[in-house]
C-alpha cells in the first residue's frame, strides 16, 4: 500500500480509506508533531500522517500559519511550549531562500548574501532546538532556471552554486548540533527530477513548493527519519540466493556457471547488490540468507572469485526446502531480533507474496529488475541512519560473538558453570555527553527488554544526564569473547525518599546474562547513598515486551497496582542488601 516506488495517484485518492484501515494497527506510539511551512503544507501533513502510520507512529500534529515558519518559532508566544512537542519539521525550499544572488553579483556580495540567508535559517534552528525534541529540516533544490546556463555551477553569483554552498553551511549544522536532523530534499528533487518535483503551476496557483505526485515521496523521507528515531528501522537484511545475489541457480550450475562480475550486465547487477549488502553490514544491519536450497551448495556460492559477500558474512544462513515464512521466524528466533525486523528480499514474486500473505510482519521490497535491486532497497529506506555509532559499526561483530557464546553454552550442563566461564566484566556509571548518542538511541530502538516503551530525544535525555533530580545508570558488558558496548540504561527520578524508574532497557544480545542482576544492585547502592528508601516502577504492555511481564517480581518488587496488562510495583530498599549478580565483576566509572 504505501511501498517504494509509491502508486501517488492511488495513495491521494484513497488517503482516508488508508488511514482508517492503518489506525486498526496495535500498540501506535504516540507523537506530537510540529509542522512549519514556508509554503502551503495541508497534503504534505495528510500523507505525511500516513506513511508515520505505517511506521507504527500515530502523530498529534501542531501546524503552523502559512508562511510564518520563522515567526512562528523565533517569537514563539507560548502556544509550542505548551504542545510540548516530540518532532518540529521545518518545511523551507528555495522559495523560503533569501536574499538569493543575481547574476553578476560580485564574490563579496554573493558572500554576504550567503552568510544573510544562512543565519536567518540558523535562527529558526537554534529556537526550534530550544523545545528539546529533534529538529528535521529540508535542505534545498536546485532552481529550475540557470540565468547563465552550465556557468552558474562555476560562478560566485550562480544561483547553483548559491544552493550548494548553502546546503553545505544547513550540513555543517547537522554535523555539530545533536538532535538536528536533514531531510535531503536536494537530493528528493534530484532523483524524482526537478522538472516534475516542482510543478510551477501548482505553485503559482496553490502555493506548494511540491508537485501533488511527488508529496508521497517527501513524506516517506520525513517519515524515514521519524521512525528511525524512534527505534523503528529494520534490523536484518534477509536475502534469497539464486538470481538475487547471483544469476543462474547454484545446485543446478555450479560455482563456475553462476553469473557475477562485471563481465556482463547481469553479473553487475548482481554485483551491485552484494556490494550494498556488505556496506549495510559495515554499518551494524544483520545479514541472513533465506535460500531455497543445499546448505553445501549455497555456501559454495560465495567462493567464485567475483563475490564480494562471504558465507561468515551472514550471521544466519538458512538454505533448505522449508517455507521461507518458517526460516524468517527461525532466524529471527535466532538472533533473538522480532521477525518484523527483517527485510526479505527475492527475485521471485510467489515466494516475495508468500512471505507477504504470511502476516509476520516482514517488509518485502518490490524487486523486479535485478540491476535496480539495490536502488529500491535502499529507496524503502528500511535502514535509515540518524546517526552513526562505533557501537552502531560493530554491532554485526558483536552478533558474531553471541554465536560463539550460544555454542559454548552448548558444553555446559550447568547455566551458572557457563556464566561464570565467560569471564564477564561490567562497567557502570551515570550518563554523560560524551556517551549521549549511543544511550539515547538503546533507549529509542530496544523493544523487547523495555518496560515503559518511552522515547527521548537528545535534549530530553541530556536533561535527565546532567542529574539534579535523576539518578542514570548505563551498563557495559565485556567477556572473554569481546566488548557488547553499552547494552543497558536506567533512568529513575528522584521524589522524596523514593526513586521511580521511567526508564530500564537492556539490549536483546545479552539477555539472561545476569546484567539486569548487576544493574540493580549498582541501582540500589547509588539509591541508599542518595537517602532512597524504597524504588517504584511501571510496566506498559506491548506486543514485543511480554518477556519482562513480571521482570520486577523477579527483582523482589512487590505489584502494587494491575490496570488491565500494565502493573505498578514498589521495592523497599532492606538494610542489609545482598547482591543478586554472582557472575559479572563489577566497575563503576565516573566520567
Amino acid at each position: 500500500m504505501l511501498q517504494y516506488p509509491f502508486d501517488s495517484a492511488y495513495i491521494m485518492q484513497n488517503k482516508r480509506a488508508i488511514k482508517k484501515e492503518l489506525l486498526k494497527s496495535e500498540n501506535l506510539l504516540e507523537k506530537r508533531v510540529v509542522l512549519l511551512s514556508g509554503t502551503t503544507i495541508g497534503e504534505i501533513k495528510n500523507i505525511l500522517e500516513l506513511f508515520l502510520l505505517d511506521n507504527g507512529i500515530k502523530p498529534e500534529f501542531y501546524i503552523g500559519d502559512y508562511g510564518r515558519f520563522y515567526e512562528d518559532v523565533v517569537f514563539d508566544d507560548g502556544t509550542l511550549a505548551a504542545f510540548k512537542p516530540d518532532i518540529i519539521f521545518l518545511n523551507t525550499s528555495l522559495h523560503n531562500v533569501e536574499p538569493m544572488v543575481a547574476a553578476g553579483d560580485s564574490a563579496e556580495l554573493c558572500d554576504k548574501k550567503l552568510e544573510a540567508a544562512f543565519s536567518r535559517f540558523k535562527k529558526v534552528y537554534d529556537a526550534a532546538a530550544k523545545f528539546g525534541c529533534a529538529v528535521i529540516a529540508n535542505n534545498f533544490e536546485y532552481p529550475l532556471i540557470r540565468v547563465m546556463g552550465n556557468y552558474e555551477a562555476a560562478s560566485p553569483s550562480g544561483k547553483v552554486r548559491f544552493v550548494r554552498r548553502l546546503n553545505e553551511l544547513v550540513a555543517q549544522y547537522a554535523e555539530t548540533h545533536k538532535g538536528f536532523y536533514i531531510n535531503d530534499y536536494n537530493y528528493l528533487s534530484a532523483r524524482y527530477g526537478l522538472d516534475d518535483f516542482s510543478d510551477p503551476s501548482y505553485y503559482n496557483s496553490y502555493k506548494y513548493s511540491v508537485a501533488p505526485d511527488a508529496i508521497p515521496y517527501l513524506a516517506h523521507s520525513v517519515a524515514s527519519i521519524v521512525k528511525s528515531l524512534f527505534g523503528k528501522n529494520k534490523k536484518a537484511l534477509m536475502l534469497d540466493l539464486d538470481n538475487t545475489l547471483w544469476s543462474g541457480v547454484i545446485g543446478d550450475d555450479g560455482v563456475e556457471g553462476i553469473v557475477l562480475g562485471t563481465e556482463s550486465p547481469a553479473g553487475i547487477a548482481h554485483l551491485d547488490l552484494q556490494k550494498y549488502a556488505k556496506e549495510l553490514s559495515g554499518i551494524g544491519v544483520i545479514l541472513g540468507v533465506c535460500s531455497k536450497n543445499e546448505d553445501a551448495a549455497a555456501k559454495s556460492g560465495f567462493t567464485h572469485p567475483s563475490s564480494v559477500l562471504k558465507a561468515e558474512d551472514f550471521l544466519t544462513f538458512r538454505a533448505n526446502w522449508d517455507p521461507k515464512p518458517l526460516n524468517l521466524e527461525a532466524s529471527a528466533k535466532q538472533l533473538n531480533i522480532g521477525v518484523d525486523s527483517m527485510v526479505f528480499a527475492d527475485d521471485n514474486p510467489a515466494e516475495r507474496e508468500i512471505v507477504r500473505q504470511a502476516g509476520l510482519g516482514v517488509a518485502v521490497p518490490e524487486l523486479t529488475a535485478a540491476e535496480r535491486f539495490a536502488d529500491v532497497i535502499s529507496a524503502g529506506g528500511y535502514f535509515e541512519v540518524v546517526s552513526l555509532s562505533a557501537d552502531d559499526i560493530k554491532r554485526a561483530e558483536m552478533y558474531k560473538q553471541n554465536a560463539l557464546r550460544e555454542a559454548e553454552e552448548q558444553s555446559f550442563n550447568d547455566y551458572g558453570e557457563y556464566l561464570i566461564s565467560l569471564n564477564m566484566t561490567g562497567y557502570f556509571g551515570p550518563f554523560s555527553e560524551s556517551r549521549l548518542e549511543r544511550i539515547t538511541a538503546l533507549a529509542n530502538k530496544t523493544n523487547q527488554f523495555n518496560l515503559t516503551t518511552r522515547r527521548y530525544g537528545a535534549d530530553e535525555m541530556l536533561e535527565r544526564a546532567e542529574g539534579g533530580r535523576y539518578i542514570t545508570l548505563y551498563g557495559r558488558l565485556e567477556d572473554k569473547f569481546g566488548d557488547n558496548g553499552i547494552v543497558a540504561e536506567i533512568v529513575g527520578e528522584i521524589e522524596g525518599d523514593n526513586l521511580d524508574i521511567e526508564l530500564w532497557v537492556m539490549s536483546c544480545r545479552v539477555f539472561k546474562r545476569e546484567l539486569e542482576y548487576a544493574m540493580f544492585d549498582t541501582l540500589v547502592s547509588l539509591a541508599k547513598n542518595a537517602g532512597i528508601k524504597t524504588i517504584t516502577g511501571s510496566y506498559f504492555k506491548t506486543a514485543k515486551n511480554v518477556i519482562v511481564a513480571d521482570f520486577y517480581g523477579t527483582l523482589g518488587f512487590k505489584k502494587t497496582e494491575q490496570n488491565g496488562d500494565d502493573s505498578r510495583w514498589q521495592y523497599i530498599i532492606p538494610e542489609n542488601y545482598e547482591n543478586k549478580n554472582h557472575s559479572i565483576e563489577v566497575h563503576y566509572e565516573q566520567d
